[in-house]
């Protein structure tokens, strides 16, 4: 008789010890009344369905057991909204017009840190056009405009470098170092290795690389980069990744 009592006991030992997931969001987009979100994550190298509501009066919410943690995307129909870490805790979402963010809990609020100061280098560098149209108009000359403002777009460029790659060294061993990396990889059309990928996997940790999205990356630009020199069965022909690309909240979140 005392064998009945084992499995139900097992599966209670278990969902102990599952922890869960609780989102809360408002949404003072009128638009989305009505509307379904999705959660969704990398699975088999696919994005699935891992969790659904509906918006109603500029709210929604969703909760689940949480096996472990994971980096999804909240999704309205097949439009990526934002990038969202699926943690223990009370995680908050608040949308609008202007901004849109997600917090609550410690690894969703380094990541939105990170995604601000992104935005802020972003902004920077659209100015760059706008104060290159109010430099001519105040007859500057146009070599003189060009070598500043090439001057002002480096610096820009060298901070946003700096800023993602210690963003991700810091976060090799949990999910923001990889999903981060997917979100700047996912600008390419193909896998290509570049001085900033090159040098992230040079101080890459173990953990990081056998990351299955990290993993395939690299070694299909590595693949890639061999056919580009000559050096690979067919020269001229590159492999695209079998892992689908991440929604890149660093191009697609609306600027501060």
């Amino acid at each position: 008789m005392k064998k009945l009592f084992v499995l139900p006991a097992i599966l209670a030992l278990l969902a102990s010890c599952a922890s869960s997931y609780n989102v809360e969001g408002s949404s003072s987009i009128t638009a989305l009344d009505g509307s379904k979100l999705y959660l969704r994550a990398i699975k088999n190298n696919e994005f699935k369905n891992i969790d659904s509501c509906d918006v109603v009066h500029g709210e929604f919410h969703f909760t689940g057991l949480l096996d472990t943690v994971r980096m999804a995307s909240l999704y309205m129909d097949d439009e990526s909204i934002m990038p969202v870490v699926l943690e223990k805790g009370e995680i908050t979402i608040k949308l609008d017009n202007a901004r849109q963010v997600v917090g609550g809990t410690p690894l969703n609020d380094s990541l939105y840190k990170f995604i601000d100061k992104h935005n802020q280098l972003a902004n920077q560098m659209n100015e760059l056009s706008h104060k290159q149209s109010q430099m001519m108009l105040e007859g500057i000359d146009e070599d003189v405009i060009n070598r500043q403002l090439r001057a002002e777009a480096a610096k820009i460029a060298e901070e946003e470098d700096q800023l993602v790659m210690k963003f991700v060294e810091a976060n090799f061993d949990n999910v923001l170092g990889p999903g981060v990396f997917m979100m700047i990889t996912s600008q390419y059309r193909y896998p290509i290795l570049t001085p900033q990928i090159e040098d992230i996997m040079s101080k890459a940790t173990k953990r990081f690389k056998e990351d299955p999205y990290v993993k395939d990356y690299y070694q299909t630009a590595q693949e890639n980069e061999k056919r580009m020199n000559g050096l690979g069965e067919q020269p001229g022909e590159v492999t695209d990744t079998s892992t689908t690309p991440a929604p890149n909240p660093l191009t697609n979140l609306p600027q501060k």
